[in-house]
């Protein structure tokens, strides 16, 4: 018979949150209990969020009444308790996390230019043609300035319009136009020095660019010597070139440079994602054996090789490729070495676990059959193990081969090679375009692995 508990004693008990539901013979429930507020409430504490001790409190009134109802051999509702508790933790994780939902209205404007760079990739490109104008200045100015340069008869030309050919760092003023350019095109300004270094002209923080008119010619334009002179302060007289470039396309689209080096990339990519799961099938075919229960059980021996082996790959499955990227990064060098590396290891840990639950759930009928005959351990393997688990693991081995190519493009930003490496460089250079390239590249291959490897998992399971 079981013994009647005091629900007023339970009630009281389970002013230590709990306490009361053990009382009742509720450890599991006590436990979680105790656990939940004993973690919480330090937690609030640290955090400074006191408004949440409202939904603890709601909790521990719930869980008195909870011991209570459950003395009387009745269930309290658990909805009040999960929801206060769900309150608290998921204020907490929004606060923590910085969640913040008006930001994805209030700043949008700063995605746009992203994502319209990536909705057009740089897949088409079309020979550039730059037409250059120039004219020489000096800075600061010496004794004998240079002459003022004459104009050429034809050809895209600058002018310098102002009387003076020299100026001070910071003070000068140069006025220069420009003649013969292409029509109706954009252009920049550049200084170049005596030794070839070149910085484009920028006045109060900004570059100064200019449109060419319909005749091609640049209007006036006042340029002050902001930059690059601070180099020639306390410096004697140095020549400069001002120069005008104007640049067009010409010619018919063709296959851009970044269409070749993506395509390059993402071949080492499969390969990289190939090698990496072609060795961890050697290695996790043999470990696969040692994991399987149904294998390795009978003797302490086997059991203990059974646990070692599993622990073994828990371990390495736990570990991110990502973290092992960096790791043999930093041992073999950056490139697809250490790509091929990572995965390969992560695979021999994902891979060994799926071929031994595949070991682990075939039929033993044969197995039985075969060590009637007196078989040894081998002899069984090869004979009642292999014709069973052929299928499965060609399916897993594709699987993985699949999921190789889509990290190989993670761990790449680490350094592991292929296309990752690749991509993560471009978005730092804000070549979005180029990087819109390797996206839909990254896209078309998993999207065509994803349905190949599912027609053959098809075909063989």
């Amino acid at each position: 018979m079981k013994k009647k508990r005091s629900p007023i004693l339970s009630a009281l008990l389970s002013i230590i949150p709990g306490l009361g539901q053990v009382y009742n013979g509720q450890m599991t429930r006590g436990f979680m209990f105790f656990v939940a507020v004993i973690l919480l409430v330090p937690l609030i504490a640290w955090k400074g969020e006191t408004r949440l001790y409202a939904g603890i409190l709601v909790f521990w009134l719930w869980n008195i009444w909870d011991a209570y109802q459950l003395a009387q051999e009745k269930r309290a509702p658990a909805v009040v308790g999960i929801v206060a508790l769900a309150l608290v933790i998921y204020t907490m994780g929004w606060s923590a996390t910085g969640i913040r939902l008006d930001r994805l209205v209030e700043d949008v404007g700063d995605i746009k230019p992203l994502v319209t760079s990536l909705l057009k990739p740089r897949l088409l490109e079309r020979d550039i043609e730059t037409e250059v104008g120039r004219v020489a200045v000096q800075i600061p100015c010496s004794e004998d300035p240079p002459a003022k340069e004459a104009p050429p008869a034809e050809g895209p030309h600058l002018m310098l319009i102002s009387n003076s050919t020299c100026g001070d760092p910071l003070e000068g003023r140069f006025v220069v136009e420009g003649r013969n350019f292409r029509p109706d095109t954009f252009g920049s300004l550049w200084w170049v020095d005596e030794i070839g270094m070149e910085w484009r002209v920028r006045q109060e923080g900004r570059y100064i660019t200019f449109y060419t008119d319909d005749q091609g010619n640049i209007r006036r334009m006042v340029i002050i010597a902001t930059e690059p002179m601070p180099e020639a302060r306390g410096k004697g007289p140095r020549p400069y070139h001002i120069e005008a470039r104007v640049q067009h396309e010409v010619g018919s689209p063709h296959l851009s440079e970044t269409f070749h080096l993506v395509l390059e990339k993402m071949t080492e990519t499969i390969f990289l994602a190939l090698m990496a799961t072609t060795l961890g099938i050697f290695v996790a075919v043999p470990l696969s054996f040692m994991a399987a229960r149904n294998i390795m059980g009978g003797n302490p021996a086997g059991m203990a090789m059974y646990y070692a082996t599993r622990t073994v790959l828990n371990i390495l499955r736990s570990i991110e490729p990502l973290i092992m990227a960096i790791i043999f990064v930093v041992w073999v060098g950056l490139g697809p070495f250490a790509g091929v590396l990572a995965l390969a290891v992560h695979s021999i840990a994902a891979l060994g676990k799926l071929y031994s639950e595949a070991v682990e759930s075939i039929d033993p009928g044969p197995i039985e059959a075969v060590n009637a005959t007196g078989a040894n351990l081998w002899q069984m393997i090869a004979y009642a193990v292999i014709p069973q688990i052929v299928p499965p693991y060609l399916a897993f081995t594709i699987y993985r081969w699949d999921i190789n190519v889509r990290m190989s493009t993670i761990i790449g930003f680490v350094g592991g090679g292929g296309i990752g490496f690749l991509l993560q460089q471009w978005i730092r250079l804000l070549r979005y375009k180029d990087a819109g390239a390797a996206v839909w590249a990254i896209a078309v291959v998993v999207a065509i692995m994803d349905y190949v490897s599912a027609k053959v998992r098809e075909a063989v399971i």
